[in-house]
C-alpha cells in the first residue's frame, strides 16, 4: 500500500514567516487519520518545521534536524545542509521518504533526501500531494490581497484541501516573527 499524506506551505508577509499543514494521512484509499500535526516549532519557539511524506520517516527527520539545530543553535541554513549531507550519505536516513520545510526568523528553506536545500526567491515553500495547489493559491493572494501570512496560508490550504484527495481542511499553522 502506497501512503499519501498531506500538503505543507509557508509564506513570508509583513514582518511574520507563516508555515502550516493539514492533518490528513491516507492509506491506499482510505483516510486514516484526519488531525496528525506535521508541522511544529522547535529550538524554543524559533523555527517551524513541517514536513510531507511517510509520517515516520518525516518524525525521524524532524529528530536528526532538532539534533542538527542543537549542533548549531544560531545558523539554520548550516543546520539543514548538515542533515542534507547526512540524509544522502547515511544508508538508513537514504531510504526515509519525506520532505522538510524550514523557517525561521531569516530562512525559508526545503530540504530533500537528494541532498537539496533551496531556498525560494519568493519566500512561498510549498510541498506534499496538494502543493502545487497552495502554491498557486498562495502567490495569487499575495499579489491580489492584503491577507496576512497566517491567513494567506489558511486560505491557500483550504483551496488545496478543495482539490487534493489526499489534503483535508483540519489545519496546523504557527507563526513566528520574520526578519525579511
Amino acid at each position: 500500500m502506497d501512503w499519501h499524506a498531506t500538503t505543507i506551505l509557508s509564506v513570508r508577509r509583513g514582518g511574520k514567516v507563516a508555515m502550516g499543514g493539514d492533518g490528513q494521512v491516507t492509506l491506499g484509499t482510505q483516510v486514516m487519520k484526519a488531525d496528525a500535526q506535521k508541522v511544529r516549532k522547535l529550538l524554543d519557539g524559533q523555527v517551524i518545521v513541517g514536513f510531507a511524506g511517510s509520517a515516520a520517516d518525516g518524525f525521524a527527520l524532524l529528530e536528526r534536524f532538532e539534533a542538527k539545530l542543537k549542533d548549531f543553535p544560531n545558523n539554520v541554513p548550516r543546520a539543514a545542509i548538515e542533515l542534507a549531507k547526512a540524509w544522502r550519505t547515511d544508508r538508513a536516513l537514504r531510504r526515509l521518504e519525506a520532505v522538510l520545510l524550514v523557517v525561521d526568523a531569516r530562512h525559508s528553506l526545503m530540504l530533500s533526501g537528494s541532498g537539496d536545500v533551496i531556498q525560494p526567491t519568493d519566500g512561498i515553500l510549498a510541498t506534499g500531494s496538494g502543493g502545487g495547489y497552495a502554491l498557486a493559491s498562495a502567490r495569487a493572494l499575495l499579489k491580489h490581497t492584503g491577507l496576512s501570512a497566517a491567513d494567506v496560508v489558511r486560505e491557500s490550504l483550504a483551496i488545496a484541501g478543495g482539490i487534493d484527495i489526499y489534503t483535508n481542511t483540519s489545519l496546523t499553522v504557527e507563526e513566528l516573527e520574520s526578519l525579511t
